[in-house]
C-alpha cells in the first residue's frame, strides 16, 4: 500500500474561489495520484462577491 506524497492525509478537502487557480490545483493533485471523491460543491460568497468551490481527493490505497 503506497502513501499519499509529502506527508499529505488519505483525504483532502480541496476549496477555493472558481478560478483558474483552483482549477490547476484540483489537476496537480489528479496528476500527483488522487482521485475524485463525491461531487464537487459550490456556494456563493456575499462579502467577497465569488463562487466558492470545494473538492474532495482521496489517495486510491486509502480505501
Amino acid at each position: 500500500m503506497s502513501t499519499p506524497p509529502d506527508g499529505k492525509p488519505a483525504y483532502r478537502l480541496l476549496t477555493g474561489k472558481d478560478d483558474r487557480a483552483f482549477c490547476e490545483r484540483v489537476s496537480e493533485a489528479l496528476a500527483q495520484g488522487w482521485q475524485l471523491y463525491g461531487s464537487p460543491a459550490i456556494t456563493w460568497d456575499v462579502e467577497g462577491s465569488y463562487a466558492k468551490v470545494a473538492q474532495a481527493v482521496i489517495w486510491p490505497d486509502a480505501m
